[in-house]
């Protein structure tokens, strides 16, 4: 159980790290202020501060989250924000002045420090800051923003007071700054590029895993017959426990997965095996075996389709496979766009009802188990099961449900046609429609997940 729960929150925890590396990666491309880079939620547990910037673990690990500058969906900037934005520059200018040692020197802490580093660079009587000092306490000439608060700082006395006072003016400097590094005064072009930078990160994260998989080496089952079905065309046509299928109609087979596909795709025609029996290589014997049709349940979507099968199951004979890099590669992006298309066609199938949801979804209790299972199995199995999440955790993003990136993107594309955004009381709506709908589907994946285990 203990193992469940840490692989779990293992991969989690790195599908999370990579989401949001893809929006934290592009907003700072972009230009846009990330105030905070969290794997999981609040209380904050542990963290650091580097340039703008706090990277911090919460306490809740199942998620994460990048916090860009900007109300989300207000459309000026409100007092509390304006009063953090201040913040954030007042922190800008202590870690500078951190960097540069004059922090230490000074003995100061705080906002006794920032009133220090204020009056050390006290405006002339121009306005202006002497570049010369400036450099010398925290390493660069200020930026217009950082200016304009520690003139303010010098003005007003206190660093409570100058906060207090631009709160209220709300200078037209501090409001440009906060415009131009600000995540909803960005053009549409660029916000649409931040948000679907997320779900782009966990799908292109599929293949570099998939191809490194490839390389190191997966265990390919080999085509030795374990267990004969009675009463099947196995049987029938005379194969025994221990034979190893060394071609079908021609066609060599170099592992199970090669002779399943080749049975599943017969369309019910006869097949030619050569077989090896376990007498020696050199006992290699024909045997004619004509598939049946049975009606088979799908593992991952729960619904029933006919399949073609001749009774046989594998031996449990393993060998390690390792592809050159190249082709490591072709196969790690054939095998996450297979993948993604099954996902794809999963959640058609949810949608329209051809799936009971029951069936086909899964909660955390139920990840849980399965990660525990695959970290029993070896590195590959884990990998492959960690491609799998992250391609559905960037897929469900995407859908154009409020609070999740489609939504947002969906939000976008209104405002793309209609050349404006929608009023801020029909995007609040929305979001509390969808916190309400996502707060509904994890209630019911985690029943159902209960109701799996009891029975």
């Amino acid at each position: 159980m203990i193992t469940s729960i840490v692989a779990a929150v293992v991969i989690f925890a790195v599908l999370v790290l990579v989401h949001e590396a893809g929006h934290f990666v592009m907003a700072k491309r972009l230009g846009v202020r990330v105030i905070r880079f969290s794997i999981g939620y609040p209380p904050r547990v542990w963290g650091f501060r580097r340039g703008e910037t706090d990277y911090s673990i919460g306490a809740t690990p199942l998620g994460g989250y990048v916090r860009m500058l900007g109300d989300e969906i207000a459309e000026e900037p409100s007092a509390s924000t304006l009063e953090g934005y201040i913040k954030e520059i007042e922190l800008d200018l202590l870690e500078d002045a951190r960097e540069t040692g004059w922090l230490a020197t000074s003995g100061k802490t705080g906002d006794d420090a920032l009133a220090a580093i204020a009056s050390a660079l006290a405006p002339g009587a121009d306005g202006s800051i002497s570049p010369e000092q400036a450099v010398a306490i925290i390493g660069h000439e200020p930026n217009p923003e950082e200016a304009l608060v520690l003139r303010e700082v010098a003005r007003a006395g206190t660093v409570k007071r100058a906060r207090e006072l631009l709160c209220e003016g709300r200078p037209s400097t501090l409001i440009e700054r906060f415009n131009l590094h600000a995540f909803p005064s960005q053009p549409l072009s660029r916000r649409i590029a931040i948000v679907l930078a997320g779900p782009l990160a966990n799908i292109l994260f599929a293949p570099i895993v998939l191809s490194l998989v490839f390389m190191l080496g997966v265990p390919v089952t080999l085509p030795v017959i374990g267990q004969i079905l009675p009463g099947k065309p196995g049987a029938a046509a005379g194969l025994r426990t221990g034979d190893r299928i060394i071609s079908v109609d021609g066609v060599a087979i170099e592992n199970w997965e090669d002779l399943s596909h080749t049975i599943r795709q017969s369309n019910g025609k006869v097949l030619q095996f050569m077989v090896g029996r376990p007498a020696g290589s050199a006992n290699v014997i024909r045997v004619a075996v004509q598939p049946k049709q049975v009606v088979e349940e799908a593992p991952i979507f729960g619904d029933k389709s006919p399949v073609w099968m001749i009774g046989v199951l594998p031996r449990g004979d393993e060998i390690k496979k390792h592809e050159s890099p190249l082709n490591a590669m072709r196969r790690g992006v054939v095998g996450t766009w297979n993948i993604s298309h099954d996902i794809v066609v999963g959640i058609y199938k949810i949608i329209d009802g051809s799936t009971p949801a029951r069936k086909a979804l899964g909660g955390p209790i139920m990840i849980a188990q399965m990660a525990g299972k695959e970290a029993h199995q070896g590195f590959a199995d884990v990998a492959l099961f960690t491609v799998m999440l992250s391609l559905e955790l960037g897929i469900i993003n995407l859908l154009p449900v409020p609070l999740l990136d489609g939504g947002h993107l969906a939000f976008f594309v209104i405002e793309g046609i209609r050349g404006k955004p929608l009023k801020l009381r029909h995007r609040e709506i929305a979001m509390e429609v969808g916190l309400f709908l996502l707060f509904l589907l994890m209630a019911f994946v985690i029943l159902n997940d209960i109701s799996r285990i009891i029975g």
